[in-house]
């Protein structure tokens, strides 16, 4: 629950209320103005019709000028706080960086848990909302396998596939879900033990939607781009020609992420899905390790920690001086130069925040070249 909303927050929370989550309409409103601020400024609220926005968005902007506008508004924060932990904006630290690289990204995310997990390495595991039982435990032992080895599983809290995937990750506390409703809402509703015990399991829970957001068909699309985003990679364990999953691989395709896809029998239709995106170029996979390979990730992610707790494992804490940086690092690795002019810190500084890193366990330094890791546990 939030105790607390910064003014910066509320005005943009003001405006994506307005702007019903349109990214379009929100920027566009943030440049004819100036900034976020300045948009929902009362004055410029009834200015808006001077925008090339939607009509729809023109008369909330009338509607919140009014006593039962601003009720409606109110009611809608009061409920973003009893159903939030965590709000970030796009410009903050927190926010997740490897969103930002794409247009489309959303300016404001809401969500429950930890939301340190949105910073580490995830895989996404996506598919078939009514699998075949077979399909069911391949999505859980292709989780449960690669969450052990250090990695977040990433998906969207559906039936089937989805449920299977968060179940297997839960068993190593690593698992993020992103959600096509308002945080208010549980969907599907079968799913409301899932959803509880990712918050009881160090898990993260997050949305780009408001409260009283219904589940509606169109913002599933968008809900799987965030999927893709968060991820190194996208593994699509069962899907039919039809299924939904299927638009998760194309935005991965998008965004320049490596699919992979599970292979089945020739006959069975669970699986024509998988069959096509491997016929379009996805890397066909029949055990995890070999997503782990292609992903090449440092040699420190391919050891397994044996020793087994039943505590809530917590990430290390990072000093606020140090926050910053560590969002900059990758998988992959960078040259000092170029974090140099990523963050703008002197080199003298910025070597000495890197070794704080690398004592720390949370950075490696290979070949010249600065990489994210985590502390072992």
């Amino acid at each position: 629950m939030l105790n607390f909303i910064s003014d910066v927050q509320l005005n943009t929370i003001k405006l994506w209320y307005l702007v019903q989550h349109s990214n379009l309409a929100f920027k566009s409103l943030e440049g004819y103005f100036g900034s976020v601020a300045k948009a929902v400024l009362p004055e410029n609220l009834a200015r808006w019709s001077e925008v090339a926005i939607h009509k729809n968005h023109v008369q909330r902007a009338q509607d919140l000028l009014t006593d039962v506008g601003q009720v409606a508004f109110q009611q809608c924060l009061e409920k973003l706080k009893q159903h939030s932990d965590f709000i970030l904006l796009e410009n903050d630290n927190h926010y997740p960086q490897q969103l930002l690289p794409y247009s489309d990204h959303p300016p404001i995310l809401f969500g429950q848990g930890a939301w340190q997990n949105l910073s580490q390495p995830q895989v996404a595991i996506v598919g078939s909302r009514k699998p075949s039982p077979h399909g069911k435990q391949v999505a859980y032992d292709f989780a449960y396998y690669l969450s052990e080895k250090g990695f977040f599983i990433t998906s969207g809290l559906a039936e089937g596939i989805d449920a299977a995937a968060h179940m297997g990750a839960l068993k190593n506390l690593r698992t993020i879900a992103v959600v096509g409703t308002g945080l208010d809402q549980i969907y599907p509703t079968q799913n409301r033990q899932l959803h509880a015990q990712i918050l009881e399991n160090a898990g993260t829970i997050i949305s780009l939607y408001l409260p009283n957001t219904p589940p509606l068909k169109s913002n599933f699309p968008r809900r799987n781009r965030i999927v893709s985003g968060l991820s190194l990679g996208v593994l699509v364990a069962e899907a039919a020609l039809e299924s939904g999953s299927l638009i998760t691989a194309q935005a991965a395709a998008e965004q320049g992420k490596i699919i992979f896809a599970i292979p089945g029998h020739i006959y069975s239709e669970y699986h024509q899905g998988c069959h096509q995106l491997i016929r379009e170029g996805a890397i066909l996979v029949d055990h995890p390790e070999q997503i782990i390979e292609d992903l090449a990730l440092p040699t420190q992610w391919l050891c397994k920690n044996t020793e087994k707790t039943q505590q809530i494992e917590k990430l290390p804490e990072l000093p606020e001086h140090l926050f910053q940086l560590y969002q900059h690092l990758d998988w992959v690795g960078q040259e000092i130069d170029i974090l140099h002019q990523k963050t703008g810190l002197e080199i003298a500084a910025l070597t000495g925040y890197l070794m704080e890193l690398e004592l720390l366990g949370l950075c490696i330094q290979q070949s010249g070249l600065y990489l994210r890791c985590r502390a072992s546990h």
